[in-house]
């Protein structure tokens, strides 16, 4: 099942990535959501033979999976279980030491897409949970079972930016009346029924805003990319590069203005002006990678 997985992972933006971190051999680089492993795997080929990553990750299932994947690099793959958000206090709890560039892919993987029990895939039934830290006691269910009209219509506006947002807030609280909305099916049933017919007939699933608005709620996403990238920028050596892959409007916003502000503060340099985006050529091999961003920048040496 494991080796079945990680055949379906592709990384994305590959090539793309590896020229932007600027990786050479000896190089410490940190992988703050490894997923799978799969760039992690190309960056520790090229900073071999001594550069050594650490990799990050909140899912234990995908830590589990990374480390069969990364067993040949040995002491050179570092992993521990943490959020991005928190890399100041991990460095000072483990011998890692200073590091020369980092990734951040703020995309969640193939093995948590395509796992009915986790929650995330509108194309499975399974339970409503979405959670990348099932240990944290949050879940989409909760939030869809208790959460007022108002308080859904501001999620799924804000976070998916859905505008039939209090149609289908009303829709759910109506129907949970009946009986508590616990599986995912159930709940994209109930959004596509509450939608315009117009909504109904489009290729893009009509819950699919709703799914995403959910799961950026129950995982704080946008929280997390507001704090992790201070911190990351900060740790980050001099001449360093930090590179952000981003799948949705929301995420690219918060990197870009992040940018933007080290840059015209005179702390760091744009590596590319524009964000690079997947070729026609990838996204037929991924159609996942259709909506990645890939924005980079180089810390300025201090003066």
């Amino acid at each position: 099942m494991i080796e079945e997985q990680n055949k379906k992972h592709i990384p994305v933006l590959l090539t793309e990535t590896l020229e932007a971190l600027n990786l050479r051999s000896g190089l410490n680089v940190i992988d703050c959501t490894v997923g799978a492993g799969g760039h992690a795997e190309k960056i520790l080929e090229h900073i071999a033979p001594a550069g050594r990553l650490l990799g990050l990750d909140l899912d234990e299932a995908a830590l589990e999976t990374t480390r069969r994947n990364l067993a040949r690099f040995g002491s050179r793959a570092m992993l521990v279980r943490a959020n991005y958000r928190n890399v100041d206090q991990v460095l000072l709890s483990i011998s890692f030491g200073s590091f020369q560039a980092a990734l951040l892919d703020l995309g969640f993987s193939s093995l948590e897409i395509d796992d009915p029990v986790r929650g995330f895939s509108l194309r499975h039934d399974g339970p409503l949970d979405m959670r990348f830290d099932r240990e944290q006691e949050l879940t989409a269910a909760q939030i869809v079972n208790s959460s007022t009209i108002d308080e859904l219509t501001r999620i799924f506006s804000e976070f998916g930016e859905e505008r039939e947002a209090q149609r289908i807030a009303r829709a759910i609280v109506a129907a949970r009346k009946e009986e508590r909305i616990i599986s995912t099916l159930r709940l994209a049933e109930v959004v596509s029924a509450a939608v315009s017919a117009y909504r109904r007939r489009q290729r893009i699933h009509p819950a699919t805003k709703i799914f995403q608005a959910l799961r950026i709620v129950v995982n704080d996403e946008l929280g997390n990319v507001r704090e992790g990238l201070p911190k990351l920028f900060d740790q980050l050596e001099s001449g360093g590069r930090l590179v952000v892959i981003s799948f949705h409007s929301l995420e690219d916003r918060l990197v870009k203005r992040f940018i933007r502000d080290k840059v015209r503060a005179g702390e760091a340099r744009c590596i590319n002006r524009r964000p690079l985006v997947p070729t026609d050529e990838e996204i037929k091999r991924n159609n996942r990678s259709r909506s990645a961003k890939l924005r980079a920048i180089e810390k300025i040496a201090n003066r």
